[in-house]
């Protein structure tokens, strides 16, 4: 890109947005940053979802070419794996991967939107709060904001979309290019609770652990704070049988649910029948585009291009991972059009692959992390992980602990899931795995990674 043409307007200070700003600021690019949101520095974070997040290989790398993995990973709590509480027997950890190398880490969202904007600022990013995208003169290259209810129009020389699944950039993009947008929700929502430290300031559960409460078609999950509590977040159907969201709507509703199909949960909770009745039940969707951008003028990136549900904990990292990926074809394309179509053509694959990965993954977490079949499955995969290393690799592995293209990921996945499901058919232990055969459909079908 010319030096005369390395300047970008981001809409959007969230996540993506801030990260993207550091990227470029560190490159030498001048950059302003547009949220219609109050400076979450002053006023205290005012996201939407409150969901905590799970930081995987994909962002750490990301903020790592960043300079703000140290700043993040202060607030960080390791996850060694899936604490699964069953209805019925014992509680058990399921490690993420073979040892404390490969584990996830939980972030609280807001800590890290104020790490990562304060730390775009410092690179020369200009951060402009309180401005709400109203509309955009693509012809004229103006982006008119609502800044206190004054409007504001700002000139641009391309603009990125960082704005969330709800993006106003891409509503006006799509007044001028078809997008053939559809957004596909799941039937089912989520309400979120919360675990308090212990009278003595510690976790109450173990704390190096995203627990699961698996029911079949609905769970609780739990992922730790820094501060030692717990975001608790229960998924349900919103109709239909019971429990749904429909069928469970007062606080004797949720007490009664609780007592019924969580009750290792319930003491946990001491504040349970408020919390129920005064958070909403939030909305899970999966946005899929035919189109990122328009020419070189404007490219959306993240959840503004491709939301997902939060099932894998890969919404953060895949929008971190656009971050890198457009930041490197910004500096190797002569122009905003070549690098945006070379950024789409990159990134859109890879994004229709983990949001089918995501929604796959709900299934398995409600349903299967207590399943014999399941349970055995996953003994032989780090089995044959051991017996062919590089070649067979555990797909929670190749989508949370390396960077690998998601489309990749998906494809191995699939094949490996035929094998296991082949060998282990019938089975109720390791002991009657043929081996031989086994070793010689992942040789044949499974190249080296």
């Amino acid at each position: 890109m010319p030096a005369d043409a390395r300047a970008l307007t981001i809409v959007g200070g969230g996540l993506a947005g801030a990260l993207l700003a550091t990227l470029l600021a560190r490159r030498g690019w001048s950059v302003d940053v547009f949220e219609r949101r109050g400076d979450p520095r002053v006023h205290g974070y005012a996201g939407g979802r409150s969901i905590n997040l799970a930081l995987a290989e994909r962002g750490l790398h990301a903020l790592r070419q960043a300079g703000a993995d140290d700043a993040v990973m202060g607030q960080a709590v390791m996850m060694r794996g899936r604490f699964v509480h069953p209805l019925h027997g014992a509680p058990g950890l399921q490690r993420y991967g073979r040892d404390d190398s490969e584990v996830i880490w939980s972030i609280n969202r807001g800590e890290l939107n104020i790490v990562l904007l304060d730390i775009a600022e410092s690179h020369g990013a200009r951060l402009h709060f309180d401005h709400a995208l109203q509309r955009i003169d693509f012809d004229a290259s103006l982006a008119t904001f609502l800044h206190h209810e004054v409007a504001v129009a700002r000139p641009f020389h391309a603009l990125v979309g960082a704005d969330g699944a709800g993006s106003a950039v891409r509503v006006e993009l799509g007044k001028r290019v078809p997008l053939h947008e559809r957004t596909e929700w799941l039937d089912h929502g989520y309400k979120e609770l919360e675990i308090p430290p212990a009278a003595n300031g510690d976790f109450r559960i173990e704390a190096n652990a995203l627990h699961i409460w698996p029911r079949g078609h609905y769970m609780c999950i739990a992922l730790p704070n820094d501060e030692r509590t717990f975001t608790v977040t229960l998924f349900m159907p919103h109709a239909g049988a019971y429990p749904s969201f429909a069928g469970v709507q007062s606080a004797d509703d949720a007490q009664a649910l609780f007592e019924r199909d969580f009750p290792d949960a319930l003491p946990l909770i001491p504040a349970l029948r408020h919390d129920y009745e005064a958070n909403p039940v939030g909305m899970l969707g999966t946005l899929y585009l035919d189109r990122w951008h328009l020419d070189g003028r404007a490219v959306l990136i993240g959840d503004a291009a491709h939301a997902m549900v939060p099932f894998h904990g890969q919404g953060m990292n895949c929008a971190f991972e656009d971050c890198v990926a457009l930041a490197d074809h910004l500096d190797q394309h002569r122009g905003f059009a070549e690098a945006f179509a070379a950024f789409e053509a990159q990134r859109r694959p890879d994004a229709e692959a983990i949001q089918q990965m995501a929604l796959e993954n709900y299934i398995e977490m409600r349903d299967k992390v207590d399943d014999a079949a399941f349970l055995l499955q996953r003994q032989l995969e780090l089995a044959l992980q051991e017996r062919h290393p590089g070649r067979f690799v555990p797909h929670y592995a190749m989508v949370s602990f390396m960077r690998i293209r998601y489309s990749v990921a998906l494809q191995r996945s699939e094949v490996q899931r035929e094998i296991l499901e082949d060998a282990t058919r019938g089975l109720e232990s390791l002991e009657g795995v043929d081996w031989d055969a086994v070793d010689a459909a992942v040789i044949a079908r499974l190249a080296p990674l």
